[in-house]
């Protein structure tokens, strides 16, 4: 793959944690304005040269960074409707203020695969035994400038405080709904299993056809789809399945069909971004049937990213450090009965990168943190390819910084490898983990949201960029 350079153009500086970039025409307007969300619960867009408030949310928003700073909860989806320029309808993903519950383990998990009570825990109490709620809520921006909540699509109760997704809400141009993208909730090695469950809401890529008549005066909290009314089962399908965490996904117009990318953030090993084109979406309604008669439904054309059993193209593993020789590790299969299990009916990754790699072209990556894909012409060398950015590059220090990469897809479906993008800022002593990737609606431009800490509470360290040639 050819070695491509690019330059970081700030737009704008000393905002808080960018969750979401993405540009929309405002009602009246006739440009496309940039619109950034904050984790703590600001919207803004760049209007005129200057940074202006759309939205303000930060008292619904759950106390962030409690206990330490780092936290993956907050303001994580914002998505304007395909029509928004004339029904001024947009979404909101976040995690509700005064819901902070105890969690739903008393410590931290790691799988024993000589210990079947560890390969096999339940998610009990789930009313009493969680972190937070989620929600996924309509707004709408009135005649007179000002937005204003409609309805609530969804309340998700969270098991633990992470694997909530970034950049959750997006609409698919290929079926007009709004596409939800939901981590598993929590914890390390998915303790209970939610990602491969057909009934967890927790693990899935969901369409919600937002179209359909689903309202229902202030919908239950839930944490599976069989909990949900009648009316709000009809309008969701389930695009995918075996979702660790991930931040959002991404579509590109190929001649009359679309790719679809997807990444998953690794457990200990490997990042991967995910490709498909066809697939067959599963309704709610039919997957409840199927749970009901005890039977499995039709999965040609289901999507399943292999999680918990498979961490990319690898079975899911325990590492340990090796005590004679530092440099190497042990690596033992986590799950092995679903690894088997999973073997042939998962999707393979298009392309991976792993937490440690030592190989001068490549990095050691932390965090999958933005997958987009680019059709623009101003970077010639990019042109048609998917961009993705990792939050710190392991060997970046004692500054941080984050890793930009990008790779193609090949005519014949197989795995593909990828190439380091190199950049031009001078981010001086300060450090620059790369939180978010975001583009334009045509795909010709690209943002990159860059914060000086990993904790959310140390404000005003956010800048964002775009990527010029």
């Amino acid at each position: 793959m050819i070695k491509v350079k690019v330059g970081l153009r700030p737009i704008v500086s000393k905002i808080n944690l960018p969750t979401v970039l993405k540009t929309t025409i405002l009602p009246g307007d006739s440009i496309e304005r940039l619109f950034i969300a904050t984790q703590v619960g600001e919207i803004f867009y760049i209007g005129n040269g200057d940074i202006r408030t759309f939205l303000d949310i930060r008292p619904r928003i759950l106390k962030l960074g409690a206990s330490g700073g780092y936290d993956e909860r907050g303001l994580l989806g914002l998505a304007f409707h395909p029509e928004f320029y004339y029904n001024g309808l947009f979404y909101l993903h976040y995690s509700v203020a005064g819901t902070q519950g105890p969690g739903a383990l008393p410590e931290s998990f790691k799988p024993d695969p000589c210990n079947p009570r560890t390969l096999n825990l339940r998610w009990i109490n789930r009313e009493t035994q969680y972190d937070h709620i989620d929600t996924i809520e309509e707004w709408i921006l009135q005649s007179n400038g000002q937005p204003q909540k409609r309805r609530t699509l969804l309340n998700l109760r969270r098991p633990f405080s992470n694997h909530n997704g970034v950049n959750s809400l997006n609409f698919s141009p290929e079926t007009g709904n709004l596409v939800l993208t939901t981590g598993d909730g929590g914890s390390g090695y998915d303790p209970f299993n939610l990602s491969q469950d057909n009934l967890e809401i927790a693990g899935k890529i969901i369409e919600i056809d937002v179209g359909k008549n689903m309202y229902v005066n202030d919908p239950p909290i839930v944490t599976r789809f069989n909990e949900l009314p009648t009316t709000i089962q009809e309008a969701l399908m389930v695009m995918a399945k075996g979702v660790r965490n991930i931040p959002g996904i991404s579509f590109q117009r190929f001649y009359n069909q679309y790719i679809k990318y997807a990444g998953n953030v690794g457990q200990s090993m490997v990042e991967s971004i995910f490709s498909f084109v066809h697939y067959k979406p599963m309704p709610v309604t039919q997957l409840i049937q199927a749970s009901f008669m005890n039977s499995e439904p039709d999965k040609e054309g289901f999507i399943n990213f292999g999680w918990r059993g498979w961490e990319g193209a690898f079975p899911a593993s325990i590492i340990k450090g090796c005590t004679e020789n530092r440099n190497l590790d042990e690596k033992t299969i986590a799950y092995y009965n679903e690894a088997a299990t999973l073997s042939g009916s998962r999707l393979q990754p298009l392309t991976s990168y792993f937490h440690k790699d030592t190989r001068p072209d490549k990095f050691g990556g932390t965090a999958l943190t933005g997958v987009q894909a680019y059709m623009g012409k101003s970077i010639p060398g990019l042109t048609g390819s998917v961009l993705f950015t990792d939050l710190a590059r392991k060997e970046s220090h004692p500054q941080v910084r984050g890793a930009l990469a990008y790779t193609t897809v090949r005519p014949n479906g197989e795995q593909n490898d990828f190439s380091v993008i190199q950049t031009d800022y001078d981010f001086g002593s300060q450090s620059a983990y790369y939180v978010n990737l975001g583009t334009n609606l045509d795909q010709s431009r690209l943002y990159l949201g860059v914060y000086g800490s990993m904790k959310v509470t140390d404000f005003n360290q956010g800048t964002v960029f775009e990527i010029v040639p």
